[in-house]
Formats: C-alpha cells, structure tokens, sequence
C-alpha cells in the first residue's frame, strides 16, 4: 500500500511539474512594446520593443518594425545601440500632418534594426530592448499596434503582425501593442525625453541615498552586536577572576 501511495505521489508531482515547464516555456514569449514611464494621448513618448531570441541553435539579427498607418507618427527617433545598424523608412502621408505649426507630408513607416556582426545579434537565452523616441501620440486612439518582423541568424522569420480580436484568445503570434492613457487634467500630455531622463537621475539618487542609509544602519547594527560580545567576554572574565580569587 505504502509503494502504491509513493507511486501515485510522485505520479502527481511529475504532473505538475511538467504543467509549470509547459507554462513556462520559451514558446509563450514574444516580441512586445512597453513605454518609458507614461504614454499618454497627445504628448511624446520612449518605447521600448522587447525582443526575446526563442531559439536554442541561432541567435536574432534583424528586427523590423511597422508604424501604423492609421495614426501617423511625425517624430520617431531611435536611439544609436551598439553592435546594430539602423535604418529609418520614411513614406508620404495621405493627409498631411501638423507639428508645432508646421505641415508634415511624410512620417516613418518602418525602423529596421540589422545586427552590424554575427556576434552582435540577440544570442540564445537572451532578449534586448529597442528604445524609440515617439510622438505625437493620437488623442482619438486607446492603442497603437506595431507589426514587427523577427529574422534569425538561419535566415528563419517570425512575423509578429496579428491583431488580437475582442473575446477571442490571444493569437499565436501577436502585433506589439502600445496602451494609450489619457492625457493629465492640466493638459501635460505624457513625457517628454528631457522629463524622462531627469526622472531616471532622481530615482538613481534615491537610490544611492537608500543604500547609504542602509550602509550606515548596517554598520551601526554591527557595532552593537561587537559591543555586546565584547560586554559578555568582560562579564566572563570577571567570573573566572572571581573565582580564581577564592580558590587562592
């Protein structure tokens, strides 16, 4: 009875085991784009796509990137990454668009990031993230997709370009998709990438602050417990003196 209980046990644990691996697996992860803090209706924005490599024999040498069509973007600026070369693809616009006064006829319809060397790519077991300045953003849109095309070293591609419908479960390779928020009450419409800088200095400073302060209330605890060691060596000492004294 007791080997049938450890049989069925271990038969149960296996189970769950293999359910987290599946759960867990590589194969759910894929191509995303997240902002830098807040992407709110109206203002500018830093996007990070996030590129995961899901293969265990090639690594990831080029990235596309698809702008929507529907919501023009005027300004799009990558930032330089080591060991990648960039491209920016620039199409003309249907209706054209109007930033800070000026008429915009033509906006970024793609940023295409290619690995410079073979080594330089996205390696097996690794991600990196794209950083793209952004803006306007639309204030008629909750959401902007971004197609995106994933192209490895064994000249295999991963199209990231479907739209996930209303109810229906997620598709198996999913667009990037960028949330929108609303733009603030006092019409300060998301951040911009002098804001976003300075945010990340004062986070790096409070951070630096907090770990002095940890440093010092280490060092203090640290003192406390030497004194009270240092205390009971004395108190021991004085005992054994004590009763050295009466032996004599």
């Amino acid at each position: 009875m007791k080997a049938s209980r450890l049989a069925a046990t271990g038969a149960v644990a296996a189970t769950a085991v293999s359910a987290v691996i599946v759960l867990s697996s590589p194969a759910f992860a894929h191509v995303s784009v997240q902002a830098e803090g807040t992407a709110a209706k109206g203002g500018y924005a830093v996007v990070d796509f996030k590129v995961p490599n899901e293969r265990d024999n090639a690594s990831t040498t080029k990235l596309e990137v698809n702008f929507p069509t529907d919501h023009p973007l005027a300004s799009v600026m990558p930032e330089p990454m080591p060991g990648w070369k960039i491209e920016v693809t620039k199409s003309k616009l249907a209706k054209p668009l109007e930033l800070h006064g000026e008429q915009i006829t033509e906006a970024v319809s793609k940023v295409t990031w290619t690995a410079a060397t073979k080594d330089s790519g996205i390696q097996p077991g690794y991600f990196e993230k794209f950083p793209v300045s952004i803006g306007a953003l639309p204030e008629n849109a909750d959401e902007l997709v971004f197609k995106a095309i994933q192209t490895y070293s064994n000249k295999e591609v991963v199209r990231w370009i479907e739209v996930q419908e209303d109810g229906a479960e997620e598709p198996e390779t999913p667009a990037p998709v960028l949330a929108l928020s609303a733009a603030s009450e006092d019409g300060h419409h998301g951040s911009t990438a002098a804001e976003e800088a300075d945010a990340k200095t004062e986070n790096a400073a409070a951070t630096t602050e907090a770990d002095a302060g940890d440093s010092s209330d280490t060092t203090a605890r640290v003192l406390g417990v030497v004194g009270i060691v240092v205390g009971a060596l004395g108190v021991a000492y004085g005992v054994l003196a004590g009763r050295r004294r009466s032996d004599a």
